[in-house]
């Protein structure tokens, strides 16, 4: 039986799930609420993740970032060029997640929630470094978490050789965190099936309507990000048509779309970034690696952005500036520690929610549409790693001159 389980893809037997639970719901409301303990059980064991996950990734990350040849400008150019990607990112999710109504006819009424106070600006600052990271972690305070996780990974770069043991420990540990994460995943359509029956028992069919909305919303948030942004950035920086860009990354693009995976999409990146780019090979070996580990736009940028408008929208919580501006700034920070493997970004985006403290019960309603939605993030991922891998290349005479791409440049 479990074999015949797992043979089943797992966005279908997530999405099975969802139907089941909002029939369930539907039809006998009674005991879809009484399924709501799956539920629960499946965010706490997403809480669980975040903490160790964020702080083991984040400084996996620092440590590889400035690694031999990897130092310099070349590095601070490449993670710059991530972090304002990421920025851009959030700020296109927070303007059409603003502007396009995706509330529901019904508020639902949240069970998972944070109090929300409102600190001053001062107090925000102060609040990112922990006067306790071992409460922070404890705590699950993202912020301090990522700035502890920094400062380590910045002071394990500078000591070398002595801190050597200590780099490997957390880079074993990330990779144990990504398996975990792997493990933790495969509840989801327990938690989909007992969260879905209890919503649909509780408030009706009526509070699905709002899924369409939300899928269009992050297509046209993504593909605005991937025209505009990276086409401008191909077309200023890169020294290229973004049409021929576009057209020489589409056969890395459709593997990402299909995997939902930026690790399992490198082979045919690092081919699109070297043969038809013109990247140098030393440069496309290094770029491309870190793009999949740090540089998320689609799953660490866009999506928990416009995510946490939804779901603020879907149970009548109000967002004042202060939220908008945690958003983006976490959701930035969020890319840093996503793994580049399927679903990954769905539990990043509770980063996203209890810095604001929006209900992580609204996971469900996203959880169910995931893997439409990863499709998107993936491609929009993958090829933002290739955008970078030629414009920094170019900036810094990597470039190949026999390059098929290099002649075709931008004559307007």
């Amino acid at each position: 039986m479990f074999k015949l389980w797992f043979s089943i893809p797992f966005w279908q037997r997530v999405l099975g799930a969802f139907v089941v639970g909002a029939l369930m719901g539907a039809f006998f409301p009674e005991v879809g609420q009484a399924l709501k303990p799956l539920g629960d059980l499946f965010i706490r064991a997403i809480k669980m993740l975040v903490a160790p996950l964020i702080f083991c990734a984040i400084v996996s990350a620092i440590t590889d970032l400035n690694d031999g040849q990897k130092l310099g400008r070349l590095g601070a150019k490449t993670i710059g060029m991530f972090m304002l990607t990421a920025v851009i990112a959030s700020a296109i999710g927070l303007t059409l997640g603003t502007l396009i109504d995706m509330s529901p006819a019904q508020a639902l009424t949240a069970t998972d929630a944070s109090e929300k106070v409102i600190p001053s600006v001062s107090q925000v600052l102060l609040n990112f470094v922990p006067t306790n990271p071992f409460a922070a972690l404890s705590e699950g305070n993202v912020l301090q978490i990522v700035v502890f996780a920094a400062i380590i990974g910045i002071a394990i770069q500078k000591l070398g050789e002595p801190a050597q043991p200590l780099r490997r420990v957390i880079k074993s540990g990330a990779e144990v965190m990504y398996q975990v994460t792997r493990m933790v995943l495969q509840l989801t359509p327990i938690g989909v099936l007992g969260l879905m029956a209890w919503v649909i028992g509780e408030y009706g069919i009526g509070s699905l309507l709002p899924l369409a909305k939300f899928v269009g919303v992050i297509y046209l948030a993504l593909l605005i990000h991937i025209v505009v942004v990276y086409g401008s950035f191909v077309r200023t920086l890169g020294g290229m048509s973004p049409w021929q860009f576009f057209r020489d990354v589409f056969d890395a693009q459709v593997v990402a779309f299909t995997t939902c995976s930026s690790f399992g999409s490198l082979p045919a990146a690092h081919r699109a970034v070297t043969e038809r780019l013109g990247v140098s090979k030393d440069y496309a070996s290094f770029v491309l690696p870190l793009g999949a580990t740090i540089n998320m736009d689609g799953c660490g940028g866009i999506y928990p952005a416009v995510a946490s408008i939804f779901i603020a929208n879907l149970y009548g919580i109000p967002l004042d500036w202060m939220d908008y501006g945690l958003i983006m700034m976490t959701a930035t920070l969020a890319s840093v520690g996503t793994a580049g493997v399927p679903g990954t970004a769905l539990v990043m985006l509770t980063v996203t929610l209890n810095a604001v403290g929006l209900p992580l019960e609204g996971i469900a309603f996203i959880a169910a549409i995931d893997r439409i939605i990863d499709m998107a993030r993936t491609l929009t991922n993958v090829t933002g790693d290739m955008m970078v891998a030629r414009v920094v290349a170019r900036s810094e005479n990597l470039l190949q001159d026999n390059s098929p791409s290099e002649a075709v440049r931008e004559s307007a």
